[in-house]
């Protein structure tokens, strides 16, 4: 199967796309995490069972394609999108613990600190977060060390105070604060929108597009990261939990500020598209190489988990 299709519908370009990277991402993982022979099995088994055959894979996705507009060898695009992925799930075991959202179901299953213990989810949280830098700083990723090292600092801003985290503590802060609509924003920007920034950026960096000549794929990321998060809202306020896999309607309980509570649920949606059709604007100066990016785009507004 070739990295660019244009002769199938949007909607069978993506699905075929989705299958595809989370066979790839999952094989990944196999492949890098054997269970080995000693006291380490259990944290071994915990990451296996947090990253493998889960999740929509959004992130990698989003780098291979990319990358493809750029002709970037697939399996290169694959283990960079599996290091981007490995700090989304790292976001995600720690997020679903006690201490933070106290979640007991993801992706249909017992949430890691449930199926294991608290303890042995820091843990494989931990060794997450760590394996992607060094998936990221292999010699045998990529040969240019300048490329290595961009993609490193690309995810670690994306991931850190500046990115997931800083915006993971802003909306713990909104548990006892009223946020305005701009502060809301930051936070998504943050927590939501910076690793799908990142993986946008990082399939340009393998791509050796230099930064000024990512202008258009960065206002895209940005416009999608924001719709994707006022998507997360929607169904949070009108989802099925049975779909979603997970708990939903906990930032009203909460009192938390959402996109929905600050705009209402068709000012919202309606929000979402405007993004959306500002995203796939970006990709104007790309042909039918970038369909399945502008198919992305319209699966965030239409996504029912």
């Amino acid at each position: 199967m070739s990295d660019t299709v244009t002769n199938q519908r949007p909607d069978s370009l993506l699905k075929d796309a989705l299958v595809r990277i989370q066979q790839e991402v999952d094989a990944c993982f196999d492949a890098t995490l054997p269970v080995p022979e000693d006291p380490r099995a259990r944290l071994y088994e915990a990451m296996r069972y947090s990253a493998i055959g889960g999740g929509k894979r959004l992130r990698p996705l989003l780098v291979t394609a990319v990358a493809s507009l750029f002709g970037v060898d697939r399996s290169v695009a694959v283990r960079v999108g599996t290091a981007l992925e490995s700090i989304h799930v790292y976001s995600l075991i720690h997020d679903d613990m006690p201490c933070m959202d106290n979640d007991s179901l993801r992706h249909g299953k017992p949430t890691v600190h449930l199926a294991y213990d608290d303890a042995t989810a820091v843990l494989a949280g931990d060794a997450l977060q760590a394996l992607a830098f060094e998936i990221l700083s292999d010699p045998d990723l990529v040969g240019d060390p300048f490329v290595r090292i961009e993609l490193v600092r690309t995810l670690a801003h994306a991931s850190g105070i500046n990115g997931m985290v800083g915006g993971q503590m802003m909306d713990i802060a909104a548990e006892t604060a009223s946020f305005d609509l701009a502060t809301v924003t930051r936070l998504q920007q943050l927590k939501t929108g910076a690793l799908l920034a990142a993986a946008v950026e990082m399939g340009a960096i393998l791509g050796h597009v230099p930064p000024e000549g990512r202008t258009h794929l960065r206002g895209y990321a940005r416009n999608i990261g924001l719709a994707f998060q006022i998507v997360d809202d929607l169904l949070d306020a009108e989802g099925d939990e049975e779909a979603a896999g997970k708990a939903l309607r906990k930032d009203a309980e909460a009192g938390k500020e959402t996109f929905v509570s600050l705009l209402g649920i068709d000012r919202a949606r309606s929000q979402a598209r405007v993004l959306v059709d500002q995203a796939i604007e970006f990709l104007n100066s790309y042909g039918e190489e970038a369909e399945l990016l502008r198919a992305v785009a319209r699966y965030i507004v239409e996504r029912d988990r």
